[in-house]
């Protein structure tokens, strides 16, 4: 997301930071570079004057020709700047009203209105515990109602029921009277879109306002159409009146010009953003955390909330229990494996890290996500007690016909099964160090000594401890990773990230462990 503006912003701004001193022609000469930056990532060229004016006056000031290190000085303004014109709050769907809460979603056809209805709907039943009824008012486009209903079985929120020959209007007068009856909380109203903006479009729109009266009014726009997006809130702010902007494919948006336009041009937040055609590939819009992303410097806290929203935390303590005594089978490795997919990957956990940014091009060769779905289907072709005792695949006659039938079973090479136990076991000595009796005393509490986090390796983290951990890694004026492990900490042989040759390399990392031997 933003990579293309994330590439030349990081680049513009790494020169600074190499500096001891900064002249105002030095500054002035990275303002026209992040100027024109900005211009090709598709912003709006009022909002890129009032960023580059606002940025320059701070940073030409006497507070950062006098500062220690002028160029880290320089990286945090523009980031503030960033974040000021992104929006500065973290603004979601405001549910703040009597049941039922009406929510209109407006947009033109093809945005992913029906869709960002679903997503919405799943996340408010989640999240919120709340009885949520779609209705769709879309009666022009042919199996749109067939289509919301459809995606409100696939996650489970009820749609209000077909009626052939209806109105949008007398949809919405239904829709209404149904939630209060039954004692829904929200009610979403999807209504129809147009391939462009017409009369007749906006006003059934105010047809569907007045009669819904909606609490919350928001527009789905798609992000990759820059500034056309722009233009589309403004004049649906306008005609209808939107309390806040949704944008669709977000993930696809190298750019990022209409979600950087769109809060200084339209005065309106942007509250959600689509990042995938999954159910749960909605985010909510944070200015401070997508900064800090397009930047270079990661967002800890979002993979933190993704980890904690993925993970099963009865699972999770189970596994703990496992490791504290040393216990890691191939059913442990696949779970684990699992969770890593559903986060997004390798490349979406690293893409969330400090610093990763800058080493894309060096580990695009090395990140292979595919390499986890065949590692999963090796798992998947063993017995349950193959899965739960590995040794059974140990090297010897007997055992090579076992190993023959599950690379059969998953269409891969025996070398893959036997490079998959190979990791298996390295991965469960390194379990067997980690787990240690009492509090701090096993590595995982030592590895958090490092990080300065005496807690981890125990519960989820704090804010506090998560904000400081954020700052370690690479905040702007970070003190970053330490150089060397603390003294006192006894890492076995050959540990992954502390030298030595024949560690065990993480799931889709390294290349892919499947191709045939030369």
């Amino acid at each position: 997301m933003f990579e293309s503006l994330s590439d030349k912003l990081s680049g513009i701004l790494d020169k600074l930071t190499g500096r001891g001193h900064l002249s105002e022609e030095d500054v002035s000469a990275a303002m026209r570079e992040v100027r024109r930056a900005l211009i090709e990532a598709d912003v709006a060229l009022d909002v890129v004057r009032s960023f580059i004016d606002r940025t320059r006056t701070k940073a030409v000031g006497a507070a950062v020709v006098k500062s220690i290190k002028p160029g880290q000085m320089v990286v945090k303004i523009v980031h503030d700047s960033l974040v000021e014109t992104l929006g500065t709050e973290s603004q979601g769907v405001d549910l703040n009203a009597p049941a039922p809460v009406a929510i209109m979603l407006v947009g033109l056809q093809g945005a992913g209105k029906t869709t960002t209805a679903a997503k919405i709907a799943k996340r408010l039943t989640e999240r919120n515990k709340a009885r949520v009824l779609m209705a769709s008012l879309d009666v022009k486009r042919p199996a749109a109602q067939e289509q919301l209903r459809v995606l409100g079985q696939q996650v489970g929120v009820d749609t209000l029921p077909i009626v052939a020959g209806e109105d949008p209007v007398a949809i919405t007068k239904r829709a209404e009277a149904t939630a209060r009856q039954q004692g829904y909380d929200v009610v979403i109203y999807d209504t129809a879109g147009r391939t462009h903006i017409d009369e007749p479009l906006m006003a059934e729109m105010a047809e569907i306002r007045d009669a819904a009266r909606p609490h919350e009014i928001l527009l789905v726009a798609d992000a990759l159409t820059g500034q056309d997006a722009v233009h589309l809130a403004k004049n649906f702010n306008e005609r209808v009146g939107v309390t806040g902007i949704v944008l669709t494919r977000a993930d696809g948006d190298g750019r990022g010009g209409a979600a950087l336009s769109m809060r200084a041009v339209t005065g309106k937040p942007i509250k959600l953003l689509g990042t995938g055609e999954k159910m749960d590939a909605l985010e909510e819009f944070h200015p401070k955390r997508l900064a800090d992303r397009i930047l270079g410097m990661g967002d800890i806290v979002s993979l933190v909330e993704k980890a904690a929203e993925q993970i099963d935390m009865e699972k999770a303590a189970k596994m703990a229990e496992k490791m504290r005594k040393g216990v890691f089978d191939l059913d442990d490795l696949s779970d684990q494996l699992g969770q890593i997919e559903k986060m997004g990957g390798m490349g979406g956990i690293m893409s969330m890290l400090p610093g990763m940014a800058k080493m894309k091009d060096q580990l695009a060769g090395a990140i292979d996500d595919k390499a986890i779905k065949k590692q999963r289907a090796i798992i998947s072709s063993m017995t349950a007690r193959e899965r739960r005792n590995p040794h059974l695949l140990s090297d010897d006659a007997r055992k090579a016909s076992r190993k023959k039938r599950i690379a059969a079973g998953a269409g891969v090479q025996v070398e893959a099964v036997n490079r998959l136990l190979k990791q298996h076991r390295q991965m469960a000595d390194m379990m067997k160090a980690m787990g240690g009796k009492g509090g701090g005393r096993g590595m995982m509490g030592k590895l958090g000594q490092m990080m300065g986090m005496p807690g981890m390796g125990g519960p989820m983290p704090s804010p506090e401890q998560i904000a400081a951990m954020q700052k370690q890694l690479g905040a702007p004026g970070g003190a970053g990773l330490p150089d060397a492990p603390p003294p006192g900490l006894n890492l076995p042989a050959n540990f992954p990230g502390f030298g030595g040759g024949g560690t065990p390399k993480l799931p889709g990392l390294g290349g892919n462990p499947f191709s045939k031997k030369k």
